[in-house]
This record gives C-alpha cells, sequence and structure tokens, in this order.
C-alpha cells in the first residue's frame, strides 16, 4: 500500500511538475537562439594585400635554394663522370676513396634538400603569422561586434550545410576591412 501511495505521488509529481518546468524554461531556450559567422579561413588570407608580397619573398628565397640545389648537383654530376672515366684506371685505394667522396658529396646534397624544404616551411610560417593573427584579431572583432556565438572556418568542406537564418558569410567584410585598415 506504502509503494502505491508513494507511486501514485510520483506520478503526480511527474504528470504536473514536468509540464511546468518545460512551460517555465522553454521560453528561455527560445530566447537562446544564436547567430553564428563562417567564412574561409584560407580564401581571406589569401586575399590581404600583403599576403602577395609575402609569397613573394618566400617564392625569393624558394628560388635561391632551388639554385643552390642546382648548382650541388651538377657539382655531383661532374664528379660522377670524372669517377666513370677514370674508374678503369685508379688504384684500388683512390678509387675507394673517390667512391667514398661522391657517397659523401651525395648524403650532403640528400640533406642539404631535406634542410632547405624544412627552413621554406618555417620561413614561410614565420612571415604568415603577423597576417593570420592580424586576421583572426579582425574575425574576433566583427564576432564581438556582430553578437555571433562563433566563427565558423568553411575550409576543407567541413560544412556542408550552414543555415542562412542564423549564419552569416562574413568573408567579404573580413577581406574589406583588413584591405582598408592597412
Amino acid at each position: 500500500m506504502e509503494k502505491t501511495i508513494l507511486t501514485a505521488l510520483v506520478k503526480g509529481a511527474v504528470k504536473w511538475f514536468l509540464p511546468f518546468c518545460l512551460f517555465l524554461f522553454l521560453p528561455l531556450t527560445a530566447s537562446a537562439q544564436f547567430h553564428f559567422g563562417y567564412l574561409s579561413y584560407e580564401r581571406s588570407l589569401k586575399a590581404m594585400d600583403e599576403y602577395a608580397k609575402v609569397q613573394e619573398s618566400i617564392e625569393q628565397l624558394r628560388q635561391q635554394y632551388a639554385d643552390e640545389t642546382k648548382r650541388a648537383e651538377e657539382e655531383f654530376n661532374k664528379k660522377y663522370e670524372e669517377f666513370l672515366e677514370g674508374m678503369s684506371t685508379f688504384a684500388p685505394a683512390i678509387y675507394s676513396k673517390r667512391q667514398s667522396e661522391l657517397q659523401e658529396l651525395m648524403e650532403k646534397n640528400i640533406a642539404f634538400k631535406q634542410e632547405a624544404a624544412r627552413l621554406l616551411n618555417d620561413a614561410e610560417a614565420e612571415a604568415q603569422k603577423p597576417l593570420r593573427e592580424r586576421l583572426s584579431t579582425e574575425i574576433t572583432r566583427i564576432a564581438k561586434e556582430r553578437g555571433y556565438a562563433f566563427v565558423l572556418n568553411t575550409d576543407g568542406n567541413t560544412c556542408p550545410y550552414i543555415d542562412s537564418d542564423t549564419g552569416e558569410n562574413i568573408e567579404l567584410v573580413i577581406i574589406n576591412r583588413l584591405n582598408a585598415t592597412r
């Protein structure tokens, strides 16, 4: 009997209390609608006026590394041809020494290519750092001005659908502000 009374009380509370809570908190959740912005971060970055200058300086550095790599390859090829021409006349000790020199030169060239690639990546990241910071600052500024809950980066097709009633494409706003406030 106690169990049935307790069950009846719980059912009654659930029957009246839950709808009351829903009625009370429903307006709060309805007013919690949020708006957000979205843009392609990479397109916005590349549209900055300064981006072309950064890429030009990186391209100059890339060309310097390419020229040095080509020079080293030509040096290796010349020594290899000399080795092949004299190979049959070399004494065993000279043959072994020249072969070792070629091996060492080839390893140095490979190491240089790897180091050059790493240095180019580092230089590009360092050169773009102020641009990325400026872009992020402007995104934050616009998001706060417009009352966005967040800003999505649409790069990499990460957002196949965005509701235009709650989301706003701010890419052009960002680009125009960045290029106007240099």
